[in-house]
C-alpha cells in the first residue's frame, strides 16, 4: 500500500472512483483511493443506475451530461462494460404549467447539444405503450440518456484509473484524519498511515463522521429509500425495444424497464431517517426491512399511470440508505480553513451526477478553479453551525418534493 501520495480519495463508490478516474486522466496519477470494504459497498451497489439528462437546474444538466460521457469513456479505455442502456427518458407533463416549463428548457439543451424535444401524447404512446396518457400534456423527451449498471460503471472507472497509474486499496477503512504542521494530511487507516497533499472525502454518509474530529459540521444525513421490481409485463415482452424511463411528479417516482418488468423508485411525503446518531460500526452491504405501507398512495397513483404495473406483481422490494444535504444538491469543492481538504459527498443521485461532478472537482483541484461556475454545489454553502434539527427539516422538504418542478418559469 502506498504511504505518500499527492491525492487520497476516501470512498470507493461511483463518486470516489469517478474522482480517481478524472484525476488520473488529467495527469495526477500519484493518486490513491481507500475503500472500507469492496468497491460499491456503500449506496452504489443497490442504486437503480439511472443516467438522465433532465433536471430543473440548468447548471446541473452539465453534470448529468458529463456523467454519461465519463462512464462511456471509462468503458472504452478499460474494456470493462458499464452496461449502458440508451433507452431515453420521458418526463411526463401532468399539468399545463409543467408543459410550459418543459418548453422553456429547450434553449438549455440546444446550447449543450443534447437532443431534447417536448412531445405529444401520441408520441408517448408509441415510445412507451404502457403509459396512460389521457390526463397528460405531453412529455419532455431526451432520447440519448438511459441507465448503466452501477457495479460495471464503478469497476470500469477503477480499472481505467489503475491503468493510468492510480492505486486502489480495498478493505482499508479510514479511521482518522489530521492536518500536519507542513499542511499535508495524515490519514490513519487500518492498514497503516497515508500522507497526502490533498484528501477528497467521497464517503457518502460516512463523510460527516470522518470530518467531525476536525470541528466540521457537514450536514449529511441518510434517509431510507424504496425501489420495487415487478415480474414480467406482457406488453414489454412483446416489444422489440426497451421503453424509455418515465418520471412523473404526480406519482413522485421514476420507472424504468428492468429485463421484462419495471423498476420503480419512490419519494415519500414523510421520509424515514437512518443513523442520525452515527453509522453503526458493523454496517455493511445491508438493506432495511421494507415498509410498503408507506407507499400505498404512490402505488395507487402509479397503477393509474401504468396499469400494467398492477398486473405484473411486485417480486422484489429494496429499501436502502440514500445520502442527502439540506438542499438536495451535492457538496463539491474545498473545505474552508482546511487547505487540501475537498468534498465530493451528499449525492442522492450519485450515478446520475457522479461522473460529471468528478470532472468538475478534478479540474478545480488541478487548475485552482471549477470547470464552470456552479455555486449551488459549492461545499462551503452551509454554515458550520447548522443544527441537525434544521438540516433534517430541510431534507424532509426536499425529499417530499420528489419530482415536483418549480412554480415559476
Amino acid at each position: 500500500m502506498k504511504s505518500d501520495v499527492q491525492v487520497l480519495v476516501i470512498g470507493g463508490g461511483i463518486v470516489g472512483t469517478s474522482v480517481l478516474y478524472w484525476l488520473a486522466k488529467k495527469g495526477w496519477t500519484d493518486s490513491a483511493l481507500v475503500e472500507r470494504r469492496e468497491l460499491t459497498s456503500g449506496s452504489t451497489w443497490h442504486a437503480a443506475g439511472n443516467t438522465t439528462y433532465f433536471g430543473p437546474y440548468a447548471e446541473m444538466t452539465q453534470l448529468f451530461a458529463g456523467s454519461i460521457r465519463t462512464y462511456l469513456a471509462a468503458e472504452e479505455h478499460s474494456g470493462q462494460s458499464v452496461g449502458f442502456h440508451q433507452t431515453g427518458s420521458l418526463r411526463v407533463a401532468t399539468t399545463e404549467h409543467e408543459r410550459a416549463l418543459f418548453n422553456s428548457y429547450q434553449a438549455r439543451y440546444d446550447a449543450l447539444n443534447i437532443p431534447y424535444s417536448v412531445v405529444e401524447n401520441d408520441t408517448i404512446r408509441n415510445l412507451h405503450p404502457c403509459i396512460e396518457t389521457d390526463d397528460l400534456f405531453g412529455a419532455a423527451h431526451t432520447p440519448t440518456d438511459g441507465h448503466v449498471d452501477p457495479s460495471g460503471a464503478t469497476q470500469a472507472l477503477a480499472k481505467s484509473a489503475r491503468l493510468r497509474g492510480a492505486h486502489i486499496e480495498r478493505w482499508c477503512p479510514a479511521v482518522g484524519l489530521a492536518q500536519e504542521s507542513d499542511g499535508s494530511w495524515l490519514v490513519e487507516t487500518e492498514k497503516g498511515d497515508i500522507r497526502a497533499k490533498h484528501v477528497v472525502l467521497a464517503a457518502s454518509f460516512w463523510t460527516r463522521e470522518l470530518a467531525q474530529p476536525l470541528g466540521l459540521n457537514i450536514p449529511l444525513y441518510a434517509t431510507q429509500h424504496h425501489e420495487v421490481i415487478t415480474g414480467a409485463v406482457p406488453e414489454l415482452q412483446a416489444l422489440k425495444h426497451e421503453v424509455p424511463a418515465m418520471r412523473d411528479s404526480y406519482v413522485s417516482c421514476s420507472v424504468r424497464q428492468e429485463k421484462h418488468g419495471f423498476l420503480a423508485g419512490f419519494y415519500e411525503d414523510d421520509p424515514v431517517f437512518w443513523a442520525l446518531d452515527g453509522i453503526p460500526k458493523d454496517f455493511t452491504e445491508e438493506l432495511f426491512a421494507p415498509d410498503t405501507d408507506r407507499l400505498t398512495t404512490a402505488f395507487e397513483r402509479l397503477m393509474e399511470r401504468l396499469p400494467a404495473f398492477a398486473e405484473a406483481g411486485i417480486q422484489t422490494v429494496n429499501n436502502g440508505p440514500m445520502c442527502w444535504t439540506p438542499d438536495g444538491l451535492p457538496l463539491l469543492g474545498p473545505v474552508n480553513r482546511h487547505p487540501g481538504l475537498w468534498l465530493a459527498s451528499g449525492f442522492n443521485v450519485g450515478i446520475g451526477t457522479g461522473g460529471g461532478s468528478a470532472e468538475f472537482l478534478a479540474h478545480w483541484m488541478i487548475h485552482g478553479e471549477p470547470l464552470f461556475n456552479l455555486p449551488i454545489v459549492h461545499a462551503d454553502r452551509f454554515g458550520n453551525d447548522l443544527s441537525t434539527e434544521a438540516a433534517i427539516e430541510s431534507i424532509k422538504a426536499c425529499y417530499r418534493q420528489g419530482y415536483r418542478l418549480p412554480q415559476s418559469i
